[in-house]
């Protein structure tokens, strides 16, 4: 049977689920596969059995049609239990994939866990300047979108709270990319996170830090109405887009 390492690691019932699921892995892929590692909040500490998925990375040395269809029925077991489908890399597509999606990858870099094989991703080297450029576009793309989404789901009380809580998540890699900008290590617990953010940035912390806890525990944003917090959520989204504009 293959050893995993790092497996004590992790959230007790997360790596009830990963063993298994990666033992048979390591068996379909077999000297195809370099790197297992898992990433996202069975990493961070954020990890809910109830509400988190679990987040797999696969470095293969050849990522083809027939390497993934044989992984089909294994992948769809997984994600009745709330493993993801992996993300499939090889190594030569990590070397030359960083400068186009630095937000992504150095999230990766920091925040993963080799469970099999060796840590190609510790490796990663990740470009500033193109980090910079693409959280700019987050910010302000997001902003458009939010615009857009309110037009459509505006006459709606639950349409407001949930599109506030799906764009407050989405941004959480930003938020930390661009902590990074400024010089500073962003912390692992998103709470943390929205507090480091808004002191750097010299933001509103309270807006995020509702929306957010809100979230977490699917209540109504505040004990408000969702849209009186929209209004604040959107002007701190531009302070922060002007901020980044001028690192």
């Amino acid at each position: 049977m293959v050893e995993l390492k790092n497996i004590d690691k992790l959230p007790e019932s997360a790596a009830k689920k990963i063993r298994p699921y990666l033992e048979n892995m390591i068996e379909l892929l077999g000297n195809n596969l370099i790197t297992a590692a898992v990433y996202g909040s069975a990493v961070t500490g954020d990890y809910s059995e109830k509400r988190s998925d679990i987040n797999l990375i696969l470095v293969c040395e050849d990522v083809d049609l027939s390497t993934l269809k044989k992984s089909l029925k294994l992948v769809a077991k997984g994600i009745r239990e709330r493993i993801a489908a992996p993300l499939f890399f090889t190594r030569r597509y990590i070397e030359t994939s960083a400068d186009v999606f630095p937000i992504e990858f150095l999230e990766i870099k920091e925040n993963h866990l080799v469970l099999y094989g060796e840590d190609i991703l510790a490796g990663i080297i990740v470009d500033l300047k193109n980090l910079r450029h693409q959280c700019e576009e987050q910010i302000k793309g997001k902003l458009v979108r939010i615009r857009q989404a309110y037009l459509e789901v505006g006459l709606k009380k639950k349409g407001v709270e949930a599109l506030l809580k799906r764009s407050l998540s989405s941004l959480m890699p930003v938020f930390k990319s661009v902590i990074r900008l400024r010089g500073e290590s962003p912390p692992r617990r998103k709470e943390d996170i929205l507090s480091k953010l808004a002191e750097v940035f010299s933001l509103d912390a309270e807006v995020f830090l509702t929306i957010w806890n809100d979230k977490r525990n699917d209540e109504i944003i505040g004990g408000e109405e969702p849209e009186s917090y929209l209004n604040r959520y959107l002007l701190q989204l531009e302070a922060l887009a002007e901020a980044v504009d001028k690192v």
